[in-house]
């Protein structure tokens, strides 16, 4: 049975949403089953209405299925996405997170494969410690923390060994160094989830 990972993301612009895209598509490489899923918008309208790029993006969509619970129980590994916003992760992807409380307590979380990846739109806007704040939610899961590290040349060049980002300057959309990046990331993931899973039933 193929390796299944869930790439789960918030995006207000796209970028995010580009970002998720090169790591599911890296993920597909390894012949992993592979679903990207969204999380609802939740932002009132007047507010997203005085973003012009914020409205065009909601304006185009739906872009992708709305994240369950049951995606994240089907799922081998998972890739978690977001904007940054004010050094964390979007209350949008957040309230996603909060819901998995059932899931946690079950034990069914655990020792899935799990990695973050993120946008901001300044060099130094909050990047590495929103992975780490959505890291922390895979700690408490209990589930295997895969980093993107420096585990290929091009990633020196991209520059985050904490997961794939990209900074948006002047509201630019990612770049072939940052989708190079998300596209290693997406197949380092699938490559140790089916690692793992194949370690955990030859010890089950």
């Amino acid at each position: 049975m193929s390796t299944r990972i869930l790439v789960v993301y918030y995006s207000s612009t796209g970028n995010t949403a580009a970002l998720a895209e090169s790591l599911a598509a890296g993920a597909r490489e390894t012949g992993a089953d592979v679903r990207v899923r969204t999380v609802p918008e939740t932002v009132p309208a007047e507010a997203i209405a005085q973003n012009p790029r914020w409205q065009a993006w909601v304006g185009s969509g739906p872009h992708h299925e709305l994240a369950t619970l049951g995606d994240l129980e089907w799922a081998d590994g998972l890739a978690v996405g977001s904007p940054t916003r004010f050094g964390g992760p979007a209350a949008q992807l957040k309230s996603y997170l909060d819901s998995t409380g059932g899931l946690w307590a079950q034990g069914k979380l655990a020792d899935k494969v799990a990695t973050s990846f993120t946008t901001a739109s300044t060099a130094h806007g909050g990047l590495e410690s929103t992975l780490l704040a959505i890291n922390n939610v895979f700690y408490h899961w209990g589930a295997i923390v895969v980093p993107l590290g420096y585990t290929d040349p091009h990633l020196k060049e991209s520059g985050n060994p904490y997961g794939g980002s990209f900074v948006s300057r002047k509201s630019a959309a990612p770049d072939d160094v940052a989708l190079d990046a998300l596209r290693l990331q997406g197949r380092r993931l699938a490559t140790i989830t089916t690692h793992v899973a194949t370690g955990l039933k030859r010890a089950g």
